[in-house]
């Protein structure tokens, strides 16, 4: 009798685990679908006439599709020049970040000095301090190096991240100290350790800070709008904004606009996916 009842409770409890795993999926899918809902409207609206966007009942499939909107907008403004100044200054910063995080995380966990803690917690420190607060003097610094109104000047101030420099030391340390001592044994020098040894396994945290820097910098608007005054260096941030100073009122150009700044972004994510979800898994920073 009490087996039958402990089989009995048992089962119980696997029933409402499953029904509540279900009931979790249910709300993630939800979620999901409300997440997406802006993004939706954004791609259909590019799709549609200007009169068509905002019509009400909102028309959640178009009548015609307007494909048309899309060869308008590279008609209109260089989004090419654009694209090429964004691209550029993303995969730029993007790399040399990746370098300077790395390396500077790899000092911070596998090699002892006098002090390293402390150093590291006075630079993570600097994560709190918001960019408005030194962004005169940064302006200024770069106006006197004469880098201003160049692609330089913003890669350059992008080169160092504090968060890139958390992000990969938290993953980092996970790594086994024995195998830079084994390493070392072997005849191994640091700049070999690192790029044979942590470097290949830091993949999923590289993968992490690939899509934060790409996605911050692709998307950054305040920067460029400080520094560039040149139109052939402008990005497509600026782009999208002259498109609607001039053509405000054409909403369906300007989703088109914006549908084509998004893929690249979009393209990063997916292609990160896997490593991305790894990386953050192992770097500290789950919510």
């Amino acid at each position: 009798m009490v087996s039958g009842l402990n089989v009995k409770e048992g089962n119980g409890m696997q029933t409402k685990q499953k029904s509540y795993k279900g009931l979790i999926y249910i709300l993630l899918v939800l979620l999901s679908l409300f997440m997406l809902v802006p993004f939706y409207w954004m791609v259909i609206s590019s799709l549609k006439l200007n009169k068509d966007v905002f019509s009400i009942p909102m028309k959640w499939w178009p009548d015609t599709i307007h494909w048309n909107n899309y060869q308008i907008i590279w008609k209109k403004l260089p989004l090419t020049t654009f694209f090429l100044n964004t691209a550029k200054l993303t995969i730029c910063t993007t790399v040399i970040q990746l370098f300077t995080s790395c390396l500077a995380a790899y000092g911070f966990t596998k090699t002892k000095f006098k002090g390293r803690d402390l150093i590291f917690l006075m630079y993570v420190t600097t994560i709190a301090v918001p960019w408005q607060v030194y962004m005169i003097p940064q302006f200024i610094l770069i106006s006197k190096m004469g880098l201003n109104d160049t692609h330089i000047g913003l890669i350059l101030m992008q080169a160092f991240s504090a968060f890139g420099v958390f992000l990969i030391r938290q993953f980092y340390i996970s790594i086994p100290d024995e195998l830079c001592e084994a390493a070392r044994i072997d005849g191994l020098n640091e700049f070999g350790i690192f790029s044979r040894i942590v470097l290949p396994l830091g993949k999923p945290a590289m993968a992490t800070l690939t899509i934060f820097t790409f996605t911050n910098v692709w998307n950054d608007f305040m920067g460029p709008l400080i520094y560039l005054k040149t139109k052939e260096l402008k990005t497509i941030q600026l782009g999208i904004r002259m498109f609607i100073s001039q053509y405000g009122a054409d909403y369906a150009w300007i989703m088109a606009a914006s549908v084509c700044s998004l893929i690249p972004v979009v393209i990063v994510f997916l292609s990160c996916q896997k490593f991305f979800v790894e990386g953050v898994a192992a770097s500290g920073i789950k919510g």
